[in-house]
């Protein structure tokens, strides 16, 4: 294992705007950062990985949301995440069981009916990819858990260390990636620096400089993540 999930950050145009919706739908709270972002904190009893950052950005959103979470709602319908400020773009049908919706600058994400057993929240955290099996399988050697398959063609990662939810799908799509993603993760690095993952085949974007004290790197498909070396003990 060389590294550990650690959250999730979020691009926004106005991360205010768009992280005090994610605070309401999550029932989590907004903490501003005080550098111009903000941060939604899980609900008491969730897992502190839960949090999101959320991070202004100057280039708008284009393209289709590569990463998205998928959420299980309190109810049979998404009425009060529609309430809330979300966009409905499809509807349960013959071949999809849940709600497509997009966040109030346009970022998709799933929403489910409750089931047996499940509680209400974020429970699948969903990539697109090319390679749904190389893709699971790398992130299982980087933070460990299991690999599983499917018939439909996607694969997950299960009891990766550090991950809250409980899956990290990868899921098939015929397009490539061809714009940053405006939703990414971050990992807390086993060591003091990334040359493990480097050599196990993630791409070096940027170094640690006066801005910012991680490095940000690319898996095999160009997802971009960032990695932070362990905090000396105080």
């Amino acid at each position: 294992m060389i590294a550990r999930f650690k959250d999730l950050c979020l691009d926004a145009a106005d991360p205010h705007a768009l992280g005090g919706f994610w605070a309401g739908i999550l029932d989590g709270k907004l903490v501003d950062t005080g550098d111009g972002d903000t941060r939604v904190e899980p609900a008491a009893g969730r897992a502190e990985a839960e949090s999101i950052w959320v991070n202004r950005v100057p280039e708008p959103r284009t393209g289709k949301t590569r990463v998205h979470l998928d959420l299980r709602l309190v109810e049979a319908s998404p009425a009060a995440l529609l309430a809330a400020g979300a966009r409905l773009i499809r509807e349960p049908d013959a071949e999809i069981n849940w709600w497509v919706l997009a966040d109030p600058e346009g970022n998709l994400f799933c929403a489910f009916a409750p089931g047996e057993g499940t509680r209400p929240g974020p429970f699948e955290l969903v990539v697109d990819s090319a390679d749904p099996v190389a893709q699971a399988t790398w992130w299982a050697g980087v933070v460990g858990g299991e690999v599983e398959t499917s018939d439909e063609g996607y694969a997950s990662v299960v009891g990766a260390d550090g991950f809250p939810w409980d899956q990290w799908v990868f899921d098939p799509v015929p397009e490539r990636k061809t714009v940053k993603n405006r939703m990414h993760w971050d990992v807390d690095l086993t060591g003091p620096e990334p040359s493990a993952l480097i050599r196990a085949g993630a791409t070096l974007l940027r170094e640690p400089d006066d801005t910012a004290r991680w490095w940000v790197l690319a898996d095999p498909e160009g997802n971009e993540f960032c990695a932070f070396a362990p905090r000396p003990a105080s």
